[in-house]
């Protein structure tokens, strides 16, 4: 069981029970799955971006990304259906909790000017998606063997129904919103 897991069950449960004021401990909101997509800069015209932004993905997430292809060509783009554009990792259990305490305490920290996170970025059943514009940020990942740089998403999927229950729930587990 990794620190989040156990800070989830020992503290987090009990302070969002009574912020939230849910009976039930099984309805108080928790992490689903964490997914991260990089959609992969001139992939159409070098096939060797593709292999690159996989190596990196791997890095960063432990696991091997599924590629995704274009659902559509888009002639300005020059794009066609099934060219292979991006990749996409889905976490769940241990690595995701892993991944989320590396994220809030090792990744943020060292972005460039930072100041928190906006709360603007939640939908409307409290999952919360980030946009990292770097890759280079993470502690795995050696900028001087990667020449392109490229930004991801990081989706924060929660079992909360409300935008409310979401912030409690990532605020609760050490995320650093605005103020």
């Amino acid at each position: 069981m990794t620190y989040i897991q156990e800070k989830y069950l020992k503290e987090v449960v009990k302070k969002l029970q009574e912020e939230l004021k849910i009976k039930n401990i099984m309805a108080v909101p928790k992490l689903k799955k964490i997914v991260i997509n990089m959609g992969v800069r001139n992939a159409v015209a070098d096939k060797k971006n593709i292999e690159v932004a996989t190596k990196v993905m791997e890095l960063i997430t432990g696991q091997k990304p599924k590629v995704t292809s274009a659902k559509k060509s888009i002639s300005s783009f020059k794009l066609r259906e099934g060219d292979k554009i991006g990749l996409v990792v889905t976490m769940r259990g241990n690595r995701m909790y892993d991944f989320y305490g590396k994220l809030v305490d090792v990744v943020m920290p060292r972005l460039k000017d930072f100041r928190g996170v906006g709360k603007d970025s939640f939908d409307t059943r409290g999952n919360y998606t980030i946009g990292i514009s770097e890759f280079t940020v993470f502690p795995e990942v050696d900028p001087g063997k990667f020449d392109k740089v490229q930004g991801l998403q990081v989706t924060i999927t929660t079992s909360g129904k409300t935008k409310e229950e979401g912030v409690a729930l990532l605020r609760a587990l050490g995320m650093p919103f605005q103020k």
